[in-house]
């Protein structure tokens, strides 16, 4: 591998200076590309204001992923092909030379300058290596400072003379400080996450992978790459990212639009189940865990279908002159059919008056009559029909059936016979009355159960792809109101059992997309780290026997070992002296905390004038110092971290071994450097 050229020849065929020009030139094509979109007229291809609207709108989105973004490379590499790749496969290119960059530019007469990294063309420069070159000549890498082409790096693939070495360029872009948001890493993508990337639309793909190996990153890019490859069908169906908390959304939320992807929606669990009730309470860990049981869903499957009775009487329909008399025992065969079928409560009550019409309309034709369909409508509308319906197949409120379960013991006794125990339903009985479903004060969990007797009523909207983040955390119930989103999609899911937090914690990632309703899921595990330094997460894995002893601890792959340091304090004085000390290196510095010391750590940084952010605010003022309670730091990353206190971190969770996990989590967001800050002893798994 050649080493990175920086400093320019003076002779003509300058290789930076022709670099500097394609880019300039693809600049140009782009803002070309761009004005010819913000041109267009719409008025003459439009046959009604609605479609106008719907033209106006794409054409505003195509106008927003056609920017120019100064500080954003329009291209991060170049493959020289041995051999022309088919002008089908290249996106209607031809030759041997190809720009791989965030989107596809081509030029007035329609000929690609920039092609897009995740056409075909462009796979090989994340796959090819000495040992399979796939027809590639040359490798070329570029570097930037700021928006400006900088220098470039070169790998001669096919050349046996030269020896594989690391890219250095590569590790430079790895380990780039970071300041706000989260970026992507479409220049970086590794291999192993390029075929994870990559994998169809149509099966479920759950990465596990430790702190830094990209797993998050890899998400995102996969949600591009299926947009890209898959257009049509998600542009009809939907895609949608789940995050663990605001914080991370805010967090994530510029890397889809950095890729050109403006259409995927982000949302937590909470959100997804948010329509359902207002959460207004909190429920213990031991009632939280029982309702987040997915023994819950059988106890509200047979609340909801405890409502059907067998009917007793007969259904007399009056037509006219005639009357048609539909006995007790055949409405009971309907409606054992029905129940039979498994369909959705609220479709087999509506279907209920089409089928005693059906049974009335046989009779009329037995005596000579000729009924269509219009009286079919007419008989299952009747008032008999209706009364009838509504006796035997009585209209169900999710909400109002979820506040009965958890008040009235009788009932909840009922149909958790033989699934809860006597003391499972004692736990998450609520103690004191609630006069209505608007004066209830719904927990979490129980939106989530409201959720599921929904579901059972009516069918859940089925998107075409869904990004799970930190499953981990999830519990079996709440794996279910993901599932009902992708019944008919697929889904990625990605977590780290060792980062889970929750007491409802996941224990396998088999279970957890059986429960999803995806058991044929694949299951990956990335842990090459490229993000937590060497000597971070080698001391952050001494917690990995007592927390996730199955797990392969993750191996940095970063040049730079990072700068670590334990040190013993007297005060919170000496917490701030640490802060300083960090922020005067380039990037963004966390001070991490257990949630009870988070107040007086911020009355400590206003004295010393030392301006702080709240998770999530990154993204709206420039202070490079954010205060971060432990319960949000998953899933942020910061350039260099203060952890303070790790046993109060450990101490502030319900068990030994949450804390441990807390602490994990805490531990592994530096990307350059950590100083862990203690007044009292270290946690012994630490030692």
């Amino acid at each position: 591998m050649s080493s990175p050229s920086t400093t320019p020849p003076t002779r003509v065929d300058d290789p930076l200076a022709r670099e500097r020009s394609h880019l300039a030139e693809s600049r140009a094509a782009l803002r070309a590309m761009r004005e010819d979109a913000e041109s267009l007229d719409i008025s003459d291809v439009t046959a009604n204001w609605v479609n106008a609207q719907i033209l106006e709108r794409q054409i505003g989105e195509r106008i927003k992923a056609l920017a120019d973004l100064s500080h954003t490379p329009l291209f991060f590499g170049r493959l020289d092909y041995l051999h022309a790749p088919g002008a089908e496969t290249a996106e209607g290119a031809e030759g041997e030379r190809f720009y791989i960059g965030r989107r596809h530019v081509h030029d007035h007469d329609g000929d690609p300058m920039v092609i897009d990294w995740r056409a075909p063309v462009s796979q090989p420069f994340y796959r090819a290596s000495k040992k399979n070159p796939m027809d590639i000549a040359l490798r070329r890498r570029f570097g930037y400072t700021g928006g400006d082409l900088t220098a470039y790096e070169d790998e001669h693939l096919s050349d046996p003379a030269e020896a594989a070495a690391t890219s250095k360029l590569l590790q430079q872009e790895i380990e780039r400080p970071r300041v706000g948001p989260m970026r992507d890493i479409v220049a970086t993508i590794q291999p192993e996450q390029d075929e994870i990337v990559r994998a169809g639309l149509g099966g479920t793909v759950c990465v596990q992978g430790g702190p830094g190996t990209g797993k998050t990153a890899v998400g995102l890019h996969r949600v591009a790459y299926l947009l890209y490859a898959h257009r049509d069908r998600l542009a009809r169906t939907g895609t949608l990212v789940i995050g663990p908390n605001r914080s991370f959304l805010h967090y994530i939320e510029q890397v889809l639009p950095a890729l050109g992807e403006l259409a995927v929606q982000q949302a937590t669990v909470d959100d997804l189940v948010s329509g359902n009730a207002e959460v207004r309470g909190t429920d213990d860990a031991a009632a939280a865990v029982i309702k987040g049981d997915a023994r819950m869903a059988e106890v509200l499957r047979r609340a909801v279908y405890s409502h059907v009775t067998m009917p007793t009487e007969p259904v007399v329909v009056v037509r006219g002159s005639r009357r048609w008399r539909v006995p007790a025992y055949e409405l009971e065969d309907i409606v054992r059919e029905l129940l039979d079928r498994n369909i959705r409560y609220g479709a087999a009550r509506d279907a209920l008056p089409q089928r005693i019409a059906h049974a009335v309309l046989v009779q009329m034709e037995r005596s000579g009559e000729a009924p269509d369909d219009r009286v079919q409508d007419a008989v299952a509308r009747n008032a008999a029909v209706k009364a009838a319906v509504k006796q035997v197949w009585p209209p169900v409120d999710p909400a109002k059936l979820v506040l009965r379960l958890l008040t009235d013991a009788d009932f909840l006794a009922v149909h958790a016979e033989g699934i809860l125990t006597e003391d499972e339903q004692k736990t998450i009985l609520w103690a004191k009355p609630v006069r209505s479903v608007k004066s209830a004060k719904w927990a979490p969990a129980d939106a989530v159960l409201i959720d599921e007797a929904n579901d059972l009523v009516q069918r859940t909207h089925s998107l075409g792809h869904v990004v799970l983040d930190e499953a981990q955390d999830l519990s079996p119930m709440q794996y279910r109101a993901v599932g009902r989103r992708c019944t008919t999609g697929s889904a990625t899911v990605l977590g780290d059992l060792a980062q889970g937090t929750t007491p409802w914690a996941t224990r396998s990632w088999d279970e957890a997309l059986a429960h999803l309703g995806k058991p044929d899921g694949v299951i990956e595990e990335l842990t090459a780290g490229f993000r937590v330094p060497t000597d971070v997460i080698t001391y952050a894995s001494r917690l990995l026997p007592h927390i996730a002893p199955s797990l392969t601890p993750v191996a940095s792959v970063r040049e730079n070992p990072g700068f670590f340091d334990v040190r013993r304090i007297d005060g919170t004085g000496e917490v701030v002296a640490a802060c300083e000390e960090l922020l005067r290196n380039e990037g963004s510095t966390g001070l991490i905390a257990a949630d009870a010391r988070v107040p007086a750590l911020a009355e400590a940084l206003t004295a010393a004038g030392i301006g702080h952010l709240a998770p999530g605010e990154e993204t709206t003022r420039e202070t490079r110092l954010t205060l971060v309670p432990a319960s949000l730091a998953k899933g942020l990353e910061y350039d260099y971290v203060v952890l303070d206190e790790p046993q109060a971190v450990v101490d502030g969770e319900p068990d030994e071994r949450t804390g441990l996990r807390r602490l994990y989590v805490a531990l592994t967001r530096a990307v350059s450097g950590l100083i862990v800050t203690h007044a009292a002893p270290l946690p012994p798994q630490l030692g």
